[in-house]
């Protein structure tokens, strides 16, 4: 057989090469066509003040961002007022499907990215930066185009009523979680202007009501860790450290999800097709799985076929305090399917919604662009009353030049988005892997503490403690006998020894060998404590279950001159997300395979999205 080199990358220590490489075994779109390029291009600078008319205009409302440290794509700004009712919150969304028509350049490249990817210190954005980062980013203290879900919530956390409508904004601070967690936590802070505290103190009050409601309604709620890699001036991983999530990523996740229940219910209402955010209950397979497990444990999931998160909270619950508590989490988080888009809605069991839709994030994600043109069709088709605000004076438009769709392209759509996902998942997973293996090849020889992460047949995926690496120790590497591998309980068994590695073991580990190439980190056994006693992590926080997360997935540049605790320095957080490769609708090119993840890595992935 032949080949011909396509392209050079570049030498393998060259800093983001990894990525280069997963951008390209992954066939994520990179490059701009120049169309797109053209497009983008004549949009200009600035919204036109002809746009601006028969637009409910908000700009006096004093709108406010709250994003991360290094954050440029303003997709949301947020503003609430308490009234007898309850509350009243706005929740302003980057008008996108604005300057991006149907069929146009910059909407085809769109639908074939499907979503901006998001590694360390590189963003594969869906739209060229001068429309993310420029024109259709909610950036402080100048005008922009928004679509604007309008909600009354009464005071235990009802959704009364809402209203959605096109507008214009004009942000007036730009905040950050940190901000906003002092001001949370101490009433004050000196990068928040003094007249916007008292706006933060309204919208954590609603916080408070939202978050309240959301026990109640008994949404999946576990303790987790993410990560974030910290990295040298020469792009060397320094440290992996966990992410600690304050208030005010709560508050915001919680404002993102009553408007995006808003919109599914205003979806349902519409007689035309549109693609809902589905996660549906766990299989019978995996479910009998889930139970075998517990019965080994003398512990019970009621519910049947159909169990509901009230019935996998209140198991959790029931384990609180037990040392094998964080086996049995993991292992209904396994359980649990993953999110897709689709235009059937089937609700969304992690979050416990009888409806879910992605509204939030256009200028990050297709299904939202879509979701905001399906809004827009319903507000300039005449006739169109409930729950929609049409300004004197804005033209009609036909349906078929906003929202030419059927139930076929809806499903194609959905398939389309469901595999971009996960095609970003798999990359930046890769590129973790192989961040993490660049990290601990200096290092072969070294004993570190480790906790088992996942059990199969071959061996156990060891999480090194403090480090937050996973690396294989294969039945080959344990002490001399023959290991039985006891899926039910999740475990290796000596034959003749009767020594047990089994889910949330503590073991002492060496690192023996890594493979930049395979992205695969090889153990080897340096010693034992408590087989038969799980051990509890370190570190956790309490997270909420699989596709809870609202914003962006946080990308924070900046190096570090050294590993020194008081070297403050801004840092690269990891994009958490999951599984599987595929093409364009109708491109016609094969869908490439994708390499294989440890049952740990695979989990993890899967809790990142809502």
């Amino acid at each position: 057989a032949k080949g011909r080199v396509e392209e050079v990358l570049g030498d393998h220590i060259d800093p983001g090469l990894e990525i280069d490489v997963a951008i390209r075994a992954h066939g994520i779109p990179w490059e701009w066509p120049d169309e797109v390029l053209r497009e983008a291009g004549s949009l200009g600078e600035e919204p036109a003040e002809q746009d601006k008319l028969h637009r409910e205009d908000l700009r006096a409302l004093p709108f406010v961002t709250i994003d991360g440290e290094d954050a440029r794509d303003f997709d949301d700004a947020v503003w609430c007022e308490a009234n007898q009712h309850g509350f009243r919150l706005l929740v302003a969304i980057a008008d996108v499907s604005h300057y991006v028509p149907v069929g146009s350049a910059l909407d085809e490249e769109a639908s074939l990215r499907g979503n901006s990817v998001y590694f360390p210190e590189r963003v594969v954005p869906m739209f060229p930066e001068v429309l993310s980062n420029g024109l259709c980013s909610l950036k402080p203290r100048v005008d922009r185009l928004a679509m604007v879900c309008d909600m009354q919530i009464d005071t235990v956390g009802r959704l009364i009523d809402y209203y959605f409508y096109e507008a214009v904004i004009h942000s007036h601070a730009r905040l950050t979680y940190n901000d906003v967690g002092a001001v949370i936590e101490q009433g004050w802070s000196q990068r928040v202007p003094a007249e916007r505290v008292e706006d933060i103190d309204r919208l954590y009050r609603l916080f408070g009501v939202l978050r309240q409601a959301r026990e109640q309604r008994g949404a999946l709620d576990f303790d987790t860790q993410e990560t974030r890699i910290l990295f040298d001036e020469q792009r060397k991983i320094a440290a992996i450290e966990p992410v600690h999530r304050n208030d005010a990523h709560k508050l915001i996740e919680e404002c993102m999800l009553i408007a995006n229940v808003a919109t599914a219910q205003f979806l349902e209402s519409l007689e035309q097709p549109a693609l809902f955010r589905v996660h549906e209950c766990p299989s019978a397979e995996k479910l009998e799985n889930l139970r075998a497990f517990l019965g080994e444990l003398s512990l019970e999931l009621p519910g049947g076929l159909k169990p509901t998160p009230e019935h996998y909270q209140s198991l959790l619950a029931t384990v609180e305090g037990r040392e094998d508590r964080h086996i049995i989490q993991t292992m209904l988080l396994r359980s649990l399917s993953q999110a897709v888009y689709q235009p059937e809605n089937a609700g969304h069991f992690g979050l416990h919604y009888p409806a879910y839709a992605h509204f939030t994030s256009p200028i990050r994600r297709y299904p939202d662009l879509l979701v905001h043109r399906a809004i827009r069709a319903a507000i300039r088709t005449p006739g169109n009353a409930g729950h929609i605000r049409r300004v004197p004076g804005a033209s009609g438009l036909k349906r078929e030049r906003i929202y030419p769709y059927d139930t076929a392209a809806m499903l194609t759509f959905g398939e389309q988005c469901s595999m971009t996902e996960r095609r970003a998942d798999d990359a930046t997973r890769e590129v973790d892997a192989w961040l993490k293996c660049e990290f601990l090849k200096d290092r072969i020889g070294e004993e570190f503490a480790g906790v088992v992460a996942a059990v199969t047949n071959f061996g156990c995926f060891v999480e090194l403690s403090d480090l937050y690496i996973e690396g294989l120790l294969h039945v080959s590497a344990l002490p001399g006998d023959y290991y039985h591998f006891d899926q039910v309980k999740q475990r290796l068994v000596g034959e003749r020894t009767r020594r047990v590695f089994q889910l949330g073991g503590a073991v002492m580990v060496r690192v023996a060998r890594v493979d930049l190439d395979d992205r695969k980190i090889d153990l080897e056994l340096a010693g034992i404590a408590e087989l038969r006693s799980p051990a509890k992590p370190k570190r956790s926080q309490r997270r909420d279950a699989s596709d809870t997360r609202e914003k962006r997935p946080r990308k924070v540049k900046g190096k570090i001159k050294n590993k020194s605790k008081t070297d403050k320095k801004k840092a690269i957080e990891k994009s958490d997300k999951s599984k599987t490769e595929g093409n364009k609708p109708g491109s016609g090119k094969p869908a490439r395979a994708k390499k294989s993840a440890s049952p740990a890595q695979k989990q993890s992935g899967s809790r990142k999205k809502r």
